[in-house]
């Protein structure tokens, strides 16, 4: 009898412990990330050169702006898109890790030529995303607004600066 009062006492006191410990710990809360307009990019059909869309864009163009994209936003407007530069024209890898939406990726080569299309990328899903073909831009936009807008190989962007 005796031996199970302690062993009461010390279960007791470890869900004690426990239940401290858990009040200790301290949320950690941050801002939501927000698009910040950097730029504006037209999209142009191939035929004609005639306007398809304007976007305001966000310019992904450091190490850190590439590497983070769109991660840890909820969501986009239809009118805006991120714009990936790279240094140099070559393959490039995507991946949805910690991005929350689904998203259309518009490969842009060297001539800011649509090169290739990888559409209704998933959110949070890691599995590698390919260009198929040396580029050296990347348009992310939501799902479905390169069927929306009619986009086709060969279209092309062009972009400022704010």
């Amino acid at each position: 009898m005796r031996n199970n009062k302690i062993y009461l006492i010390l279960v007791v006191i470890f869900i004690i412990q426990l239940s401290c410990k858990e009040e200790n710990k301290k949320v950690i809360e941050t801002a939501p990330v927000t698009f910040k307009k950097e730029g504006k990019l037209r999209i142009l059909k191939k035929e004609s050169d005639s306007l398809v869309i304007n976007l305001d864009i966000e310019i992904a163009d450091t190490d850190y702006e590439r590497e983070t994209g769109l991660m840890y936003r909820s969501s986009m407007e239809p009118n805006q898109g991120m714009l990936f530069v790279f240094d140099d024209v070559s393959m490039h890898y995507f991946y949805m890790k910690n991005t929350e939406f689904p998203l259309d990726l518009i490969f842009v080569d060297d001539q800011m030529k649509i090169a290739s299309f990888q559409k209704n990328a998933q959110p949070l899903n890691e599995n590698s995303l390919s260009s198929k073909v040396p580029v050296k831009y990347v348009l992310e936009v939501n799902a479905g607004m390169s069927d929306k807008w009619s986009l086709e190989l060969g279209d092309s962007i062009s972009y400022e600066k704010d």
